[in-house]
């Protein structure tokens, strides 16, 4: 896990880099986020390393609970996956 903190103000940086801010979920300066540890994350990490810090955190990725048809669906396979599955005609010969 990776704890990542913006340590600079987006003011005068370029387009790109604030979108890169953006996606990694940071908003406003002093503000942190904890990702998993994966080359996309360290990609990004690269390309804003002047506006960041970065620090290697044990543990879990903070979970969101699911809401609304996301939760339905989440639902729906869960029920799938737990009912027994009917035999085929070439299953019971």
């Amino acid at each position: 896990m990776l704890k990542i903190t913006l340590t600079s103000g987006l003011v005068a940086k370029k387009e790109t880099q604030i979108k890169v801010i953006r996606a990694l979920g940071l908003r406003k300066f002093g503000s942190t986020v904890i990702h998993a540890d994966t080359p996309v994350i360290r990609g990004m990490i690269t390309k804003v390393s002047h506006l960041v810090t970065v620090e290697k955190e044990d543990g879990k990725v903070p979970v969101k609970p699911l809401t609304g048809h996301r939760a339905i669906i989440a639902a729906k396979k869960a029920e799938k996956a737990a009912a027994p599955k009917a035999k085929t005609k070439a299953e019971s010969k």
